[in-house]
């Protein structure tokens, strides 16, 4: 099952996915396997749509005609303290062939991929009770000590005309063991409200909106590696989200300002199992051709909090984000206006 988790995990630069869970996840039947694959993802496809939504701004302060700043940006999404989203209840009576080696019957909690729940058996059987299968139920990533979803990318930002500022974010497509790749772009603007007053020279703070666009894709072709029989096995992702924040920043202090936002976030992630897959055990023994997709919206309100130096040509900031997934963000730029 963690096979599914592979969009996420290598944006996080995890490799902590296990062959054999993808041949367990068929076991159940299709319609059960999409079941719980929908129920077990979605947590951590929701954490992924938060953390590359961030970093869009350091300051309210829009650059004048020409200025311009190249950022590499990193985000950290923790999710050790959200118990709610690290298991879900199982109900064997909304499935349609898997129970429980103990207790059948009783719904229980079980691990999502963000989670740390162990050693649950369940099984399978047909009819007659004579052909039956146990397996164990995938856990999550915080059963390998890891309760944060990283990303990263480049960011450039161009000042036009008065108070209009547009930007642009990319992650150039890397590759993983031939195998698996990502990539990423994103587009935004921001205008600062406060170019607009005559006395913009003077204020001590600016004001700004921003909106920005990110738009993250994965692959992986595991044809070679996973033990179901089958050709052209592959997984492909996406995230797409959008960020609409209010900004505002202090702007006279030489070294060192202080920035704030209130914003809203939204977007979708996608996660599409592809290819042929032969199940040659269980009492379900099948074949399946591009099996199931997976999909989770996800929307909220994002507060933020910042500060960023700037020592000549280069800056430093550090701000955190306050959401259902809160993020810290952190920057490295070089810039000139």
């Amino acid at each position: 099952m963690k096979k599914l988790v592979l969009l996420v995990l290598t944006i996080s630069c995890v490799s902590l996915v296990k062959a054999q869970d993808l041949n367990d996840l068929f076991i159940s039947g299709l319609e059960d396997a999409e079941r719980f694959a929908n129920s077990y993802l979605a947590p951590v496809q929701e954490a992924g749509i938060y953390s590359i939504s961030n970093g869009w701004y350091n300051t309210a302060d829009a650059k004048p005609l020409g200025g311009f700043e190249i950022s590499i940006i990193g985000n950290i999404t923790g999710f050790n303290n959200k118990n709610d989203k690290k298991a879900f209840v199982l109900d064997p009576s909304e499935y349609d062939n898997l129970d429980f080696v103990d207790n059948p019957g009783q719904a229980r909690e079980v691990s999502t991929a963000l989670g740390d729940i162990e050693n649950v058996i369940v099984f399978v059987e047909d009819e007659t009770g004579l052909v039956r299968e146990e397996f164990e139920l995938p856990s999550g990533l915080a059963a390998e000590d890891f309760n944060f979803i990283p990303s990263g990318f480049i960011q450039a930002s161009v000042g036009l005309i008065k108070g209009l500022e547009v930007k642009a974010r990319f992650l150039p497509k890397i590759n993983f063991d031939d195998d698996a790749e990502i990539g990423l772009f994103g587009a935004g603007v921001q205008y600062e409200f406060t170019k607009l007053l005559p006395a913009d020279k003077v204020l001590p703070v600016a004001i700004s909106a921003v909106i920005g666009y990110t738009n993250l894709t994965g692959e992986y072709d595991f044809t070679e590696s996973l033990d179901v029989q089958g050709e052209n096995q592959s997984i492909d992702a996406s995230i797409k989200t959008w960020n609409f924040s209010a900004v505002v920043s202090t702007r006279k202090i030489p070294v060192i300002n202080f920035y704030g936002g209130i914003g809203y976030i939204t977007g979708q992630s996608d996660i599409d199992l592809n290819g042929t897959y032969v199940v040659t055990s269980g009492p379900f023994q099948q074949t399946y051709e591009d099996p199931f997709s997976v999909s989770q919206d996800a929307s909220g309100v994002v507060a933020s909090l910042g500060t960023k130096i700037k020592l000549g040509f280069f800056r430093l900031n550090a701000e955190y984000n306050i959401s259902e997934f809160s993020t810290f963000t952190a920057g490295m730029s070089f810039g000139f206006r």
